[in-house]
């Protein structure tokens, strides 16, 4: 018998079910903060939510608590002074062990229908969700209520689709006979359990507390799994927000609120015991190569899901929209102040320059016009700022500093400082460029996070692709494009990100742009290459989350 919220929500399953199978255009949540889809008055009951938080204890009532910790520092300069309980990792491990029958129990479409259901919540929680992601982590408005509300909840949702689809190919009962000549057939009933591997360990970054969240915790939870959810030092407010209200459904529906739980620590080591805790069976993780790589070598009795730093690049060789092309790059590099994981960092040009449709530009012009694209797109200081955001870390504001100061190639375009009317105290930064040769690779070819890009002299387009596909094999990169005219190159690029696994995007001069990715439709990483090791979304980052479990007896 169907689960009562899973029928609730029946229409937004299938729709996600078919969406991850045609992979065209659909979403459940709107991406517009819309009084239409969201109330007239959601907007300022979402900011009074959000106040509510600030300068308080945000109590959970989870086991093992031995006090509070916060200490989160918004990139906008306000001030949040939340606590949040700190609770023994063992306590929260045994509890969230005991918890697992009876959402084992629950069966894949009880843990759907529950799951569909908390994110429906989390839905219209979105205004109170992109405040928190907003003044935690310095994106700009619209990109925290989008990124930070509905699109995370389609990954979390798409997680799901994908969790449901592979657990429903599990029958959950047969009569196996097996003929045996002029003697009776044998006969046995056979059960089949999905079970859970244990306790998952979600550890959340400080840039995309929600979107880099939602998917791993979904694929945990909604195949059987009890979920810790281990946020950023600097952005737990959003993961608190998301835990509370998970805990708040469970208990609606009579299932043990410790199931999920909240993780705050204020050292590295907290988390290095929990993901190497015998009963952590899976890690989400995303963040430093370092701490990646530990988790990889060292939580050896548990799967591993990484996201790790990577090189994203552009070959350019010819277009026939070279101001399109540039307007494109523009918003690209801006875009949150380059503080995303899709962010491309080198653009490679033949040294020979582009042919275009108004005649052919050198190495030196698409460099300049490169900068000219950017200054123009920023000359609106209400565009800059609701584009760029805030920096998030004072690591990110010392890179800028190094690049700017022209040590990692010649400065095309520096870096300048913007007030932000609104908060004072925001860091606020527009993107540097730098001009470096194809050899140079001390300064490219590692992640430099946040808004530095390199303008890449190389031999030719041949070299660029080449280059581009060592990049990506070497270092790993999440997004790379091309742009050109001619069939051959394209050809030639679309091989190359076949050898070395990584997304493509080919002449985007439109509204859609390299580093964004849409749920149900762009894969996020591929596994394939250092970047990341697993994908946002598909069959392989749910299925090894579960077990079959079976039992059998003669009838």
């Amino acid at each position: 018998m169907s689960h009562p919220l899973l029928e609730k929500h029946r229409a937004t399953l299938d729709g996600a079910l078919n969406a991850i199978h045609t992979r065209g255009y659909w979403a459940a949540y709107n991406e517009m903060p819309s009084p239409k889809t969201y109330g007239e008055t959601a907007a300022d009951d979402g900011k009074k939510a959000f106040d509510a938080h600030l300068g308080r204890q945000f109590p959970l009532d989870q086991p093992g608590q031995t006090g509070w910790h916060g200490g989160e520092v918004s990139p906008y300069g306000i001030d949040l002074q939340v606590q949040y309980p700190v609770c023994e990792a063992e306590a929260l491990i045994a509890a969230g062990q005991a918890a697992m029958a009876d959402w084992q129990a629950a069966g894949a479409e009880g843990r759907a229908g529950i799951c569909l259901e908390i994110l429906d919540r989390l839905n219209r929680q979105s205004f109170e969700l992109a405040h928190a992601v907003m003044m935690t982590t310095g994106q700009g408005w619209m990109m925290a209520f989008q990124a930070g509300a509905p699109h995370a909840q389609d990954r979390g949702l798409e997680a799901v689709a994908y969790a449901y689809r592979e657990m429903k190919f599990v029958p959950g009962e047969t009569v196996w006979e097996k003929p045996q000549g002029k003697n009776p057939p044998l006969v046995m009933k056979k059960h089949f359990e999905v079970v859970g591997r244990g306790v998952a360990l979600v550890v959340g970054c400080g840039t995309f507390p929600t979107w880099n969240t939602y998917p791993g915790l979904f694929a945990a939870l909604a195949t059987g799994n009890a979920v810790i959810v281990k946020p950023h030092s600097n952005a737990i407010l959003p993961a608190a927000i998301t835990v509370r209200t998970i805990r708040a459904v469970l208990a609606e529906n009579g299932i043990d609120p410790n199931l999920v739980s909240l993780c705050v620590a204020a050292k590295r080591e907290t988390t290095q015991r929990l993901a190497t805790h015998p009963a952590v069976k899976s890690v989400d993780f995303t963040g430093s190569n370092v701490f990646g790589q530990w988790l990889i070598d060292n939580a050896r009795q548990a799967q591993v899901y990484a996201e790790l730093a990577g090189v994203n690049n552009i070959v350019i060789d010819s277009t026939d929209a070279y101001k399109a092309m540039l307007r494109n790059l523009a918003f690209t590099l801006s875009l949150y102040s380059g503080q995303m994981c899709t962010t491309s960092q080198a653009i490679l040009v033949p040294a020979g320059g582009i042919d275009t449709e108004d005649g052919p530009k050198s190495y030196d012009e698409v460099c300049a016009d490169l900068a000219k694209a950017v200054q123009g797109f920023l000359a609106k200081p209400e565009v800059a700022h609701a584009v760029l955001g805030a920096i998030q870390s004072a690591d990110t504001l010392s890179r800028i500093e190094l690049a700017s100061g022209g040590e990692l190639g010649k400065v095309i375009l520096a870096s300048t400082r913007l007030e932000n009317p609104e908060f004072p105290k925001a860091e606020v930064r527009t993107p540097v460029l730098l001009a470096c040769d194809a050899a140079d690779e001390k300064a490219y070819m590692e992640e430099r996070f946040g808004p530095i890009t390199f303008v890449v002299k190389v031999a030719d387009t041949a070299s660029a692709i080449a280059l581009s596909e060592r990049i990506v094999s070497t270092h790993g990169a999440l997004t790379v494009g091309v742009y050109s005219t001619r069939a051959e190159v394209i050809d030639a690029m679309t091989a190359a990100t076949w050898r070395a696994k990584v997304a493509l995007s080919i002449n985007l001069t439109g509204g859609v742009f390299v580093n964004q990715s849409a749920a149900f439709s762009d894969y996020h990483g591929t596994g394939g290459n250092p970047a990341a090791n697993a994908a946002y979304a598909d069959s392989a980052f749910v299925a090894n989350r579960f077990r079959v479990v079976q039992r059998r007896y003669h009838v």
